[in-house]
């Protein structure tokens, strides 16, 4: 099956795997859609061990905004309004601001489930994943080569990625369910034993929530702190 070559970028299909008809499902699945609503569960680990892990819903909305409300284990909520990447903690009083294109953050470009929704803006190459498996064996698990830290040689035709990153660089993987098309999980590995994975469920096409969501007015009170998100690196945020 031959696909439209505006969605597509290289891919490698392996392992019986079809790479390029995975890809294209999760693209297909939320290309029509205005606005996006999942709840989550978000883990963060050290040396392969679970230090945290909080959960929450998720909204997404056409054109690259979306709202990540927290409820455990304490509230606060990470907004990009289009422009502008938010992070506030009532706890703490305090709201910090990031331009969304500065944002190191990799809940930011998950925005693209509600843009132009094309994987090819986050990964230079998709390959099966051999390291990292599904957690459900009839999903798919891909791995995101990032744009800007592929090497210049080119890679065996094995279209298999047993991590085949750089150097002090970010390993991603996806894991998607074939039959659907709904991105199940992404996983993000950094070189330096951290990690952070977040798990969608429950994904709502187009549900009614109002514009206001999408818009961060600062309470009365709360300071705004100006600068990259806490830790300020791109795996873990909190």
């Amino acid at each position: 099956m031959r696909f439209h070559s505006l969605f597509f970028f290289f891919l490698t299909v392996t392992n019986n795997l079809d790479v390029e008809a995975v890809v294209a499902r999760l693209q297909a699945r939320y290309h029509s859609a205005r606005t996006l609503q999942a709840t989550f569960l978000e883990r963060y680990r050290e040396n392969g061990r679970v230090v945290r892990v909080e959960a929450g819903t998720a909204y997404f909305r056409r054109p690259g905004k979306m709202r990540w409300d927290y409820q455990a284990p304490e509230k606060n909520v990470f907004l990009v309004d289009g422009k502008t990447a938010w992070f506030y903690v009532p706890a703490d009083h305090t709201a910090t601001r990031v331009p969304a294109k500065e944002s190191a953050d990799w809940r930011t470009p998950l925005a693209l489930l509600v843009g132009d929704v094309k994987i090819s803006r986050v990964c230079g190459q998709v390959l099966s994943a051999i390291d990292e498996k599904p957690e459900n064996p009839e999903h798919a698990m891909l791995y995101c080569e990032l744009r800007g830290t592929g090497s210049k040689s080119p890679k065996k035709a094995s279209g298999a990625a047993s991590s085949p990153r750089p150097l002090n660089s970010e390993a991603v993987f996806f894991e998607i369910d074939t039959n659907s098309g709904d991105l199940v999980r992404v996983l993000v590995r950094d070189p330096g034993g951290t990690g952070i994975e977040f798990s969608f469920a429950n994904w709502r096409i187009d549900p009614q929530v109002p514009d206001s969501l999408f818009h961060f007015d600062v309470p009365k009170g709360v300071a705004i702190v100006n600068g990259e998100l806490p830790l300020g690196n791109s795996t873990v945020k909190h």
